[in-house]
């Protein structure tokens, strides 16, 4: 739905969107407020689409809105089977998010497809119905360059959108090591300790490199974990900032949607959205730009073999930076009651008036999608309980996804047992099984045109099916048992991205189970 403030610039109507949507969350999926009118803290983070920027139909769409600050332990790690959430920090749950969205829209288009036969191929001949997605094939060139003989996935983003992610506060990490030190009363670099056995052998592992979100202020441009309390069990998952800087190599496509929609040059975030105080331009440009730490990337394609330049789309991977923009402090400060409180001088209080309550950051995380833009077929993976009944709609759209997350699985339920029914939509087991159940939603279709739609050149990639059947997750993506072109590309480039960041350890240990961990042995309750 569009913003009412039609007036305001682009990134102000994005934020005032995605408040918008937060606002109308029910109460359990925001952070507690406490009798005294203190309140805990959380970031939020929300994609918009934007559809035919700068023209009159210009159309706004929030997708997807998220919130948290979390994430697990190494320990955890190996425990996990693909059900729990390795890390659920607000711009990490949207990034999943969209993917999930988009994966249902390619699902909708599919099915549909599915339901029309190939007797109506013809009149899909211009595109699919999905104002967001389009087949690949209908924009094919008569003297096909290599990029175009390449076997990419079969549908593209609509070539008149672009998207634009908002955050609340800026990303852990080495964009936001400036505004780490401006707010300590020391900005001396904080002390890590390092385990004695690491710090005595001969060759310290990768992982000392690793530093913690906070610490170290004078080593800047380089990979951060987490940030977490000095008394909490480090955590592997790499810093937002690390991830976004990854993200603009390999796109906002996940590998999972990346079997099903080709990397072109608006699948890649165009504007990164924050309030103005939350933006350090110097931690930024080092962070994300092609002059900083991404330099070593510039010029740089996945697949190598291919050069743009033709009159056909590009597809493939390359380095392309968004663009940092910013929204008013003011129009945050009105929007979010939810901001993590700024460090206040410490002021006398009457002998008898309790000390106010330290803010924490909240434990609960939202995680909502928007709805398909095509109604949902009355069955397969995308209509089971995805939280739509609790929330049929959010501020004029049709809900795709609701959970509420505590501890990286759904709420009321435990990660130490988590069931598949408390799995969120958006873990490993349930989006790989989510896009296997796409891909064979076209091989189900054994009546496509021959050579004619999309649907009958995804037939044609038999590595694909084995792909997605792959016995365990670690064949399905980590050594994919089926190693296409577009799949070894976007592994290339995921690898030569993370060996330019330097110091990037893998989160490893969850990778040695199949898609038989969604069977649920336990019988429901009546």
């Amino acid at each position: 739905m569009d913003s009412p403030d039609s007036e305001s610039t682009l990134p102000s109507r994005i934020a005032s969107l995605v408040h918008a949507h937060f606002d109308g969350l029910p109460p359990r999926s925001k952070p507690t407020v406490y009798p005294d009118g203190s309140r805990e803290w959380i970031p939020m983070a929300g994609i918009v689409v934007v559809k035919g920027e700068n023209t009159p139909s210009e159309k706004l769409s929030c997708v997807t809105v998220t919130t948290g600050a979390k994430c697990l332990p190494a320990s955890q790690i190996p425990k996990c089977k693909g059900l729990v959430l390795h890390d659920w920090h607000a711009e990490i749950l949207a990034l999943r998010a969209f993917n999930h969205w988009l994966l249902s829209e390619c699902h909708v288009v599919l099915a549909k497809e599915r339901q029309r036969g190939a007797s109506s191929a013809a009149d899909t001949a211009g595109g699919t119905p999905s104002p967001f997605i389009r087949w690949k094939h209908t924009v094919r060139s008569t003297t096909p360059t290599r990029s175009s003989t390449i076997a990419w996935p079969p549908f593209e983003l609509q070539p008149d959108i672009r998207i634009y992610m908002y955050c609340t506060c800026a990303p852990c990490g080495d964009a936001s090591m400036e505004l780490c030190m401006a707010a300590q009363d020391d900005p001396s670099p904080w002390e890590t300790t390092t385990p004695e056995s690491q710090a005595q052998g001969p060759d310290p592992s990768p992982e000392t490199d690793l530093l913690d979100g906070r610490g170290y202020f004078s080593r800047l441009g380089i990979v951060r974990r987490k940030p977490a309390r000095a008394d909490a069990e480090a955590t592997r998952s790499k810093s937002c900032s690390d991830k976004l800087a990854l993200h603009q190599v390999s796109s906002l496509l996940s590998y999972e949607t990346s079997l099903l929609v080709a990397p072109t040059d608006n699948a890649y975030i165009a504007g990164y959205i924050l309030p103005e105080e939350e933006i350090s331009r110097a931690g930024c440009a080092r962070c994300f730009s092609e002059t900083g730490r991404m330099k070593p990337l510039k010029g740089r394609f996945w697949p190598e073999s291919h050069t743009p330049g033709s009159d056909t789309p590009h597809y493939g991977y390359r380095l392309r930076p968004f663009e940092i923009l910013s929204v008013p402090t003011e129009l945050v400060h009105a929007l979010w009651t939810f901001r993590k409180p700024k460090p206040m001088p410490e002021l006398g209080l009457p002998p008898l008036q309790p000390a106010p309550r330290k803010s924490k950051p909240g434990n609960v995380s939202a995680v909502w999608t928007a709805a398909p833009s095509l109604p949902l077929p009355l069955e397969g993976h995308v209509v089971a309980e995805n939280g739509a009944k609790a929330l049929p709609v959010l501020r004029g759209s049709k809900t795709g996804l609701y959970e509420t997350i505590i501890n990286g699985v759904k709420q009321g339920n435990r990660a130490a047992s988590v069931t598949p029914r408390g799995a969120s939509a958006l873990s490993r087991a349930k989006l790989w099984a989510f896009v296997r159940d796409t891909v064979l939603l076209c091989f189900a279709s054994g009546d496509a045109a021959e050579g004619g739609d999309a649907a009958s050149l995804l037939l044609q990639e038999e590595s694909l099916l084995r792909l997605v059947n792959a016995y365990s997750y670690e064949n399905f993506k980590k050594e994919p048992v089926a190693l296409t072109v577009s799949v070894k590309a976007r592994k290339d480039a995921v690898r030569d991205t993370k060996e330019a960041l330097k110091g990037w350890v893998p989160n490893e240990g969850d990778e040695d189970w199949g898609l038989d961990v969604l069977i649920d042995t336990k019988k429901r309750k009546r």
